[in-house]
């Protein structure tokens, strides 16, 4: 989703903010189609009206605002998802070009976490800031002070400071305003105290606005080329979205478990993918029907004694693995078994990808895509990798579900699919080879191994960007990459984690998983030639609702 957001905040949530959101708004949709969107506004507020017909836009305040303050105060996680997952829709149906976002309004209910709440609305949206901050009750060593602290909270957030607007500066502030924020390093204007809750108001303010803050400084800054945060609320609801473009067919051979049930009637509903359950259709929707499920009729079954299916599944299989001793008999046993059924619906196009493994083993899942699927052309071996999301980005831990002890080959070709899975998603992969040694501080056949393994990565693929041995504190942090490994770049900077061997790959995404709240999402099987993936047997509803959309996202690449 490629959309300049620009996310209007205040300390006050008033005091000059209608007048910045008002003119950044009048900038953007003389160059772009604009859109505005509210996270959470009080109910009888009239602003976002205005802030619409500034914007050209025939949208309601209604189509564009996602939840209520109360909600907000009620249960923040909640809140979070309704906005994220809202601004997705939002700009899916209105699609913009760009959209002003304008933080929470004045309230007279203390509101502690209001202003981490716009931060992580900010965050959620990939947006940039547009801080405005009133100098009508603040000395100028009182708006310094109030603008770090609020550049610092987004800055935690991941969320990178776009512009300042100082506000209501009478013009024996100005000089000095300007002056304490002189090192800013981003754009700092001054606005005199005008209103701007109606039409009138709006349109008078604009002439004075773009007196003091020039069009085209502001769109510039707008503009401006930054790194943004990719929060789990965003990459979960932009993978959802992306899914949805693509509207792949995904089998579900796991068709009577509850959590698949209820991760299905959720895709379903919003219309994601295609769900194709292995089963009896009536005994399927009866026990959608015990739960309360009302969209699983959209779904499509496939009869396990469909002969319509079966005899050129039988045919399909024999000829796969006559080799193997396979014969029209055993074939017929062996499609019994729902998993194996549900490979042969991808293998014969009736479906684009398959996930299972919510009450089967991982074994059982590979290993009838790894007979009768196969590894993709050029693939030597199939690994496991997670897409890990964390507060403010999002990593890929491999191998944590498939190979025991790879050797240094085998180390070198899950780096390179794990890279190839981090592009995927739009993630410009940064590699690092983990040990417990950091470019030689250690010794031992371990270390030679992943020593050996980042050779042949390098040689297979030289413009990859890849460190190694490093140790996960030096591939992580920046601080201790400087001591550790002086002068390289991709220290301190990892995205990519390839761990030496399965045991640490699956503590290590568990233990990151369970301490931190990070969303564990996948494994994703890489190296088939189609995509089947796999689940935890302690997988949430969420989990698999996540991976059913990864697996169509990887169907359509």
């Amino acid at each position: 989703m490629s959309v300049i957001s620009v996310f209007i905040a205040s300390p006050e949530g008033g005091n000059g903010r209608n007048v910045v959101a008002n003119g950044v708004a009048s900038v953007l949709s003389h160059s772009y189609k604009t859109q505005i969107y509210r996270p959470a506004t009080d109910p009888g507020e009239t602003f976002t009206a205005v802030l619409l017909r500034t914007a050209g836009s025939k949208i309601s305040a209604e189509q564009a605002t996602a939840t209520t303050s109360d909600a907000v105060r009620a249960n923040q996680t909640l809140a979070r998802g309704d906005v994220a997952r809202g601004y997705h829709t939002f700009c899916d149906a209105t699609q913009p070009e760009a959209c002003v976002l304008v933080g929470r309004d004045a309230s007279r209910i203390a509101e502690p976490e209001a202003a981490v709440m716009d931060a992580r609305f900010a965050a959620d949206t990939q947006s940039v800031v547009m801080l405005a901050v009133c100098t009508l009750q603040r000395d100028a060593g009182q708006l310094r002070a109030t603008v770090l602290a609020y550049r610092d909270l987004y800055a935690r957030n991941g969320v990178p400071l776009a512009g300042v607007f100082v506000t209501g500066c009478k013009p024996n502030k100005e000089a000095q305003s300007l002056d304490v924020l002189s090192d800013l390093k981003v754009p700092v204007w001054t606005l005199p105290p005008m209103d701007c809750t109606n039409d009138e108001e709006a349109a008078c303010s604009l002439p004075v606005f773009h007196d003091h803050a020039p069009a085209h400084e502001v769109l510039a800054a707008c503009q401006a080329k930054r790194d943004l945060p990719v929060t789990p609320y965003f990459f979960q609801n932009d993978l959802i979205a992306r899914a949805r473009r693509h509207h792949s067919t995904i089998v579900v051979p796991e068709s009577l478990e509850p959590r698949m049930l209820r991760a299905a009637n959720y895709l379903l509903e919003r219309d994601v993918v295609d769900i194709l359950f292995v089963g009896e259709r009536d005994e399927i929707l009866a026990a959608g029907a015990d739960m309360g499920l009302e969209h699983l009729e959209m779904a499509k079954f496939h009869s396990l004694h469909d002969e319509r299916l079966l005899v050129p599944m039988v045919d399909e299989l024999v000829r796969l693995r006559s080799k193997k001793g396979m014969t029209e008999q055993k074939a017929r046993e062996t499609l019994k078994d729902p998993t194996y059924f549900g490979t042969m619906l991808v293998q014969l196009d009736q479906a684009d990808g398959l996930v299972s493994g919510s009450i089967n083993s991982t074994a059982n899942t590979v290993r009838p895509a790894l007979q009768v699927i196969k590894t993709a052309p050029g693939a030597s071996m199939v690994s496991g990798a997670f897409l890990m999301c964390l507060p403010t980005h999002v990593a890929v831990f491999a191998d944590c579900a498939i190979t025991p002890n790879p050797t240094a080959e085998q180390l070198a070709d899950i780096a390179l699919q794990s890279a190839a899975t981090a592009r995927a998603f739009g993630i410009e992969p940064r590699v690092g080879m983990l040990s417990y040694s950091t470019l030689g501080s250690g010794k031992g056949p371990d270390v030679d191994l992943v020593t050996e393994a980042t050779r042949i990565v390098h040689e297979k693929e030289p413009d990859l960007a890849a460190v190694g041995p490093i140790q996960f504190d030096a591939a992580w942090s920046p601080d201790v990459a400087a001591t550790k490994a002086p002068g390289n770049d991709v220290a301190g900077h990892v995205n990519v984690f390839v761990f030496p061997d399965l045991s640490a790959g699956n503590i290590g995404y568990k233990a990151v998983q369970r301490s931190s709240g990070a969303v564990a999402i996948g494994p994703v099987l890489q190296g088939l030639r189609r995509p089947v993936n796999d689940l935890s047997r302690g997988a949430t509803v969420p989990d698999i609702i996540n991976t059913i959309a990864l697996t169509a996202v990887c169907a359509h690449q």
